[in-house]
Parts: C-alpha cells; sequence; structure tokens
C-alpha cells in the first residue's frame, strides 16, 4: 500500500484516519495497514500508539461518544427528564453522522474516558431524580444500552459512504418493503405497517426513551 502524505502522527490522528477510513469504506476496511496508509506511517508505527485494531476501534467510538457536549447535564434550570432528552437526541444524531463508526458501538466496549465522563454525569442526574445509588446505576446501564442498541439499529440501515437521506425518506422507503408482507400470514404485522415504518423515526425513539425513564423511576 502507498503511504499517503507524512503528517504528525499522534493518538488522535489514527483515530481519525480511522474515522475515516469508517466512513468510506466501512469496518472491513479497516486494518492497522490501513490506518498507517491513511496517515502516511509504516504500519508498526501505529502499534506504538495502540496495541491492536480494537484498541483504535475502542478509541473510535470513545470519540464519537465525546462529540456529544454533556454540559447539558449540569444545567439544573432545565428540568431533569429534559436534560435526558436533550443528551439523546444530541448523541443519536452525531452518531448518525457517522453510520460506518456507529455499528461498532455494539461490539465495543464504553469504558474510555469520554464513554465514563458520560456514565457519571447520567448517574448525576438519575441520582437527582430519587434514585438510590444501586438502581441509579441499573437504570443508567439500562437507558444507555437502549440509547446505543436504537442508534446502532439505525444505522445499520444507511449507507456509511452517503450521506443519510432526510428521515421522512427513510420511513417512506421503509414503508414500501411493507407491502410485499402478506396480510392473510402476518395481519398484525400488516396492520401496524405504518408504526413499523417509523422505527427509525426520532418520534419513535423519544416515545420509548420518555416511557423506560417513567418506567425507571417510578420503578
Amino acid at each position: 500500500m502507498k503511504p499517503g502524505p507524512k503528517r504528525s502522527l499522534s493518538e488522535e490522528a489514527i483515530v481519525g484516519a480511522a474515522l475515516k477510513l469508517l466512513g468510506e469504506r466501512g469496518g472491513d476496511a479497516v486494518s492497522m495497514r490501513s490506518i498507517a496508509g491513511e496517515v502516511g506511517v509504516a504500519p508498526n508505527a501505529i502499534y506504538t500508539y495502540f496495541p491492536d485494531k480494537a484498541a483504535v476501534l475502542r478509541a473510535v467510538v470513545d470519540r464519537l461518544v465525546g462529540e456529544q457536549s454533556l454540559d447539558v447535564f449540569a444545567d439544573r434550570t432545565v428540568p431533569w427528564r429534559r436534560r435526558i432528552q436533550e443528551v439523546a437526541l444530541g448523541l443519536r444524531a452525531r452518531l448518525l453522522d457517522h453510520p460506518g463508526a456507529t455499528r461498532l458501538l455494539l461490539g465495543a466496549p464504553m469504558d474510555g474516558p469520554k464513554a465514563l465522563e458520560f456514565g457519571e454525569r447520567l448517574l448525576d442526574v438519575l441520582a437527582e431524580a430519587g434514585l438510590s445509588e444501586e438502581d441509579a446505576a441499573r437504570a443508567s446501564y439500562t437507558l444507555i444500552v437502549y440509547l446505543l442498541g436504537s442508534i446502532a439499529l439505525e444505522a445499520a440501515e444507511l449507507d456509511p459512504a452517503k450521506p443519510a437521506p432526510p428521515e421522512e425518506e427513510r420511513v417512506a422507503e421503509r414503508r414500501k418493503g411493507f407491502e410485499a408482507v402478506p396480510a392473510q400470514a402476518f395481519p398484525r404485522t400488516a396492520a401496524s405497517a405504518d408504526v413499523m415504518a417509523a422505527y427509525i423515526s426520532t418520534d419513535q425513539f423519544l416515545w420509548g426513551l420518555e416511557r423506560l425513564v417513567d418506567g425507571l423511576v417510578r420503578g
């Protein structure tokens, strides 16, 4: 592989190169060799900063999570439910800007500094909502699973090499797919086609989030 133009090497540059490759060619195209080619160094230079590809991908996930500002979590002039909603919507928007990388979320541990900060701030808000330390920890995990799972499923339907079409277009395209579902064999699915087509919509995302938060707090 012909090295790209040389530039100063750092963890940030390596993560940025991996993120670029994920966006252009998907996860299968990312290797220590391809990252090295992107930053213009020999492959062994990458190992000075990361022991393997998995470590690079974990750093990519942490960078994506860190793109969402967490300042709103600390703003007590905003109701705590609204703060969770705003951060969730912001995280969704930023992750869907990188669908190729977002697919990694379900396969990489969230244990980097940005992810830990996200978890800590969320625990603060849940404690403010009246949950005990143990319940806040359980609720935090449940919320993160919902957020990352729903966002990753939505990202799986996007082409990582192209800008995401408007939400309305994506919902309409999904609705066409339900036209082939035989109503006699799957009557409930056919009857719910409009709702199921909108599973990737903002309304559905908030519908699930609001009910999940309600259940966690009341439980």
